[in-house]
């Protein structure tokens, strides 16, 4: 049995002490630190600590300092559990060093610089100390926020995002985050300096980024990136790259020449268009595309928006390179992948006579229904399989049942894509007898209408099973091979094609 201690436990207080300027540091946070019995701070092993210089003012010069030194910052350790082991062991007895004030009944002001959770050190002692001793977060003003407003310029606007990546993320994180984000802010520079400004540059992104070192100091500063000397970068530094609807950087230079970009927003959940697609919206001039699948993308002001029916793609693809020759940034909305069975062939059709030839043309890909649908469903495209349309608006159904003939033939699974209409009801019906004439009636059969959408509904049935009444447009099928199995588990049915082959 332990004793009990005759007095309450004292408090931890995690104290966010802002950027570096000590005037910067919240009333709140200027009045726990002088009440505390302890001031604790992290520092690395040269013993110096930029959160103690800007608390300095609010200490009463008769406390309990505790300075928390780093065993290890950037360099090698022979630790048996290398660099994060010796972390490791240096929080557990940084955190019994605390552990030993509060429960002697001593208030601990922990020093943060910045926010105590926004890539601080505080955050490891609060998830080592607070389930044990009662705690308090004072919250202070970020790095970003300094850095934002020491480059002056308003960093995200209405529906423009902030995305803050640190400097130590591998590079294709980097790039991916700066193709994609509209404004960003990079933590944690030093040593990552020139990977991170070659990302920016590679990203297309280094001419509207600024260099901020120390914000909010007597020694700040603020530089263009690109005019940036890397090995005088501190870790103390930060990369932003405001917004474009207000970054001056953007505004000098020279606009993008005019192109057209395809791309596919997936086949209905928001959450399946991928950032890279979203990037591009958010970019584009003008928005060209089918009126049911321009109703799914929220314009920002001031883009320009074409709508136009699902029969006229050669004219909208030439509608768009039009406007693309006159310097506008169009992109092309298709639904599910532009490349399947979708805008992007038409406008690289079009784009291939002589008179388009000087238009840049790119395509992004989306994910497409057979993938949606079949991930519903297990792993039905798990083998060899071929997809084809059931349209014979583009092609001759002759063409569309040798096409079958043969793929079921080669015993693949099928993804059948376009497979009825309104004005055309009699082509599932005909499919199922074709295929009557060749698999049992017993083959797998998926059906998945409006599959990522509000009325999404999944059905695995069989051929001689199958109700061609209940397939429509916004119905794709994916009829199995031999070797599709449908698994019936406690866990829930799965379905898939084994990706070995059996002979």
């Amino acid at each position: 049995m332990t004793d009990t201690p005759d007095h309450a436990p004292g408090k931890l207080w995690g104290i966010g002490l802002g950027p570096g300027d000590s005037e910067l540091v919240t009333v709140k946070a200027a009045r726990a630190i002088g009440d505390a019995d302890v001031v604790a701070y992290h520092c690395a092993r040269h013993g110096r600590s930029i959160a103690r210089s800007v608390a300095e003012p609010y200490l009463r010069g008769d406390q309990v300092e505790e300075r928390l030194m780093y065993p290890v910052t950037t360099e090698t350790t022979d630790h048996p559990g290398g660099y994060q082991g010796a972390l490791d062991d240096f929080y557990a007895a940084s955190a019994d060093r605390l552990a030993a004030h509060l429960r002697a009944g001593r208030s601990v002001a922990l020093l943060a610089e910045g926010d105590p959770l926004f890539y601080s050190s505080y955050m490891h002692m609060h998830k080592r100390l607070s389930e044990t001793f009662p705690a308090e977060i004072i919250p202070g003003v970020t790095s970003v926020s300094a850095a934002a407003a020491a480059t002056g310029v308003p960093l995200v606007e209405a529906e423009e995002t902030l995305t803050v990546v640190p400097g130590t993320a591998p590079r294709s994180e980097l790039l991916f985050r700066f193709s994609t984000a509209d404004a960003i802010v990079v933590m944690k520079l030093g040593r990552t300096f020139e990977r991170v400004r070659e990302a920016l540059r590679e990203a297309g992104r280094l001419d509207e980024a600024w260099y901020v070192e120390r914000a909010s100091t007597t020694v700040q500063k603020v530089a263009p990136v690109a005019e940036v000397d890397a090995d005088a970068v501190p870790y103390f530094s930060i990369v932003v790259v405001p917004g474009r609807r207000n970054n001056p950087r953007y505004a000098q230079t020279p606009p993008p020449a005019g192109e057209v970009v395809v791309i596919g927003l997936g086949p209905g959940h928001d959450g399946w268009t991928t950032p890279q697609v979203r990037a591009e919206l958010a970019a584009a001039t003008d928005l060209v595309g089918y009126t049911t699948y321009l109703n799914r993308v929220t314009p920002r002001p001031g883009q320009r928006v074409h709508a136009s029916d699902n029969r006229v793609e050669a004219e909208r693809a030439e509608f768009a390179l039009d406007l693309a020759s006159r310097g506008a940034r169009v992109v092309v909305v298709s639904s599910g992948d532009p490349g399947v069975f979708a805008m992007a062939a038409a406008v690289a059709e079009v784009a291939a006579e002589p008179r388009w030839h000087g238009v840049g043309v790119r395509v992004l890909p989306g994910m497409t229904a057979a993938t949606a649908v079949a991930a519903t469903v297990g792993a039905p495209l798990g083998h060899d399989f071929a997809v084809i349309s059931l349209s014979d608006r583009l092609k001759p159904w002759e063409v569309i049942t040798e096409r079958i003939r043969a793929a079921v033939a080669a015993d693949l699974v099928i993804a059948i894509y376009n497979p009825g209409s309104a004005s055309r009801a009699w082509q599932v019906s005909a499919l199922k007898d074709l295929l009557l004439e060749s698999v049992s009636p017993d083959r797998v059969v998926i059906l998945g209408r409006d599959v990522g959408g509000p009325t999404q509904s999944v059905t695995t049935t069989t051929v001689g099973a199958l109700d061609p009444a209940v397939v429509d447009m916004r119905t794709l099928l994916i009829i199995g091979s031999s070797a599709t199995t449908v698994a019936d588990r406690s866990a829930g049915q799965l379905v898939y094609t084994p990706r070995s082959h059996r002979a």
